[in-house]
This record gives structure tokens, sequence and C-alpha cells, in this order.
């Protein structure tokens, strides 16, 4: 039964795992993400009290 031979399967499990770690995440970081979070201005939060009509 060939397909209980683990050399050819195991070789195309390596070299895809090899890759996967090698080629893929560094074409994935280099992408510029247009929204930068850091680059909007830090702005104050303004806290005003609610008056009860009831008190």
């Amino acid at each position: 039964m060939p397909q209980l031979n683990p050399a050819p399967w195991l070789a195309i499990l390596v070299f895809t795992w090899v890759i996967y770690l090698t080629v893929i995440p560094p074409k994935i970081l280099g992408h510029i993400f247009p929204n930068d979070p850091a680059a909007e201005a830090p702005y104050q939060l303004v806290f005003e009290s609610w008056t009860w009509p009831w008190l």
C-alpha cells in the first residue's frame, strides 16, 4: 500500500511549512496600513455633569 509510505508526504509537509514560515510572513508584515492609530492627535475628554430635573 503506497499511501502508507511517509517519505514523500513528510517531504511535502516540511517543504510546505518552510514556505509558510519564510516566504509568507514578510509579505504579510510588509503591508502598510492606511489608518495609523498613532497618527491621531490626543484629545481631552470633557465631562459635564447633568442636572436631574426632579431634584
